[in-house]
């Protein structure tokens, strides 16, 4: 029975020590979660949170109402220029076939312009034969065109027979230019807006009297 007293001291100062390293704990929790403290709204240092509406700036327009809107810039379209060559006669081979097929894509052919056809010889042949030959040509040339669309009200046959060579007809020696002769025998297409008066060839007329 000596020994009671002294355990049950030892006892309750370990329950001492037990609740008093708990109360130790809680405090270091509270402290932890204790809220910091804010600004109070009317003391002078107080700082006010912009609301997302505040802050949020408008954006700036890139596109200045004072400015007339840019009108696009329209292309003027060109004239289209092709000489089709006619080595022999005057029918429309292979190759003249391809040529006149660029021309019906030309964009001058969707203007309504004047489809000008000028037909060409070589100096061989006498005036009027030779006149006869260049409209042949430039003909076979227009019917190809109506047949596949194009008004016949736009086309102009103009024969220039052998008056305006693309390449010498004789050699410096006098000979037969046999290659330059062939690049003369052609017809000259051309769609381009409707020429002044005085710019008219008189050459049409010389072939109507030919005719």
């Amino acid at each position: 029975m000596k020994y009671d007293f002294p355990i049950a001291r030892f006892s309750m100062l370990g329950f001492a020590a037990i609740t008093l390293s708990a109360c130790e704990l809680r405090r270091d929790g509270d402290a932890d979660n204790t809220p910091e403290p804010t600004a109070s709204a009317t003391g002078d240092e107080a700082i006010a949170t912009p609301t997302p509406s505040e802050s949020a700036s408008p954006t700036a327009s890139i596109i200045r109402e004072d400015l007339d809107p840019v009108e696009p810039v329209e292309v003027p379209v060109e004239p289209f220029e092709l000489t089709i060559p006619f080595p022999d006669g005057a029918d429309i081979d292979a190759r003249a076939e391809r040529l006149l097929a660029s021309a019906m894509q030309a964009e001058a052919l969707t203007q309504d312009w004047p489809v000008i056809l000028e037909g060409h010889t070589d100096s061989s042949g006498n005036d009027q034969a030779n006149l006869r030959a260049s409209r042949s040509r430039a003909e076979a040339v227009a019917a190809w065109l109506v047949e596949r669309g194009v008004d016949d009200g736009r086309i102009q046959v103009i024969a220039f027979g052998e008056q305006n060579p693309a390449e010498p007809n004789a050699l410096p020696d006098g000979s037969p230019n046999e290659v330059g002769r062939r690049a003369n025998r052609r017809v000259e297409l051309r769609i381009a807006p409707p020429a002044s008066d005085e710019q008219a060839s008189p050459t049409a007329a010389s072939d109507s009297e030919a005719d």
